[in-house]
């Protein structure tokens, strides 16, 4: 008897969708994809400053570096990371109660073995000319479109811990 249950070795089990790509990939767009049909999205921490019409506790949360560094050394992080001078993270609560995440490669890598094998990973590749043209529209304080670039390439070198990769090229 057919189930309809699709089963490999890379998605069985899984717990979280965590996806991965530069900045300007489609992320946030196949976030809300994955949100339409119910999966919880887990609204990451930063400490860098909101761009035009982000809501706080919508789009992000937003904390000082120091109230993000004392939530550190209180264990409340599951992963974070300095990312391009602005502190990014995932609290222990959401790691285990949320269903679809963006990280970066450095937060993907601080991802515990056990519970690697409960999370399918997508990487959203993207050109960088897509990329470079979507930031120059952007209103990014603070930050500008060829930071981004430099820190995504260095970022995105050689990442290979993921179990698929979805190509947007537009």
């Amino acid at each position: 008897m057919d189930t309809g249950k699709y089963t490999t070795k890379y998605n069985m089990n899984h717990s979280r969708i965590i996806l991965v790509g530069g900045a300007a990939s489609g992320k946030d767009h196949m976030r809300k994809l994955w949100e339409d049909r119910g999966f919880k999205y887990a609204i990451s921490y930063t400490t860098r400053p909101p761009r035009e019409g982000e809501v706080y506790g919508e789009d992000y949360f937003f904390l000082t570096k120091e109230d993000f560094l004392k939530k550190a050394k209180e264990n409340f992080w599951y992963e974070y990371i300095d990312f391009n001078g602005w502190y990014y993270g995932t609290s222990n609560d959401q790691f285990y109660k949320d269903d679809i995440f963006i990280m970066t490669v450095s937060g993907v890598s601080k991802i515990k073995s056990e519970d690697r094998e409960s999370s399918f990973i997508i990487f959203i590749n993207t050109p960088e000319s897509v990329r470079r043209s979507r930031l120059e529209e952007r209103n990014m304080p603070g930050d500008s479109t060829e930071r981004r670039l430099v820190a995504d390439n260095k970022d995105l070198e050689g990442f290979k811990d993921y179990d698929i990769t979805i190509t947007n090229k537009f």
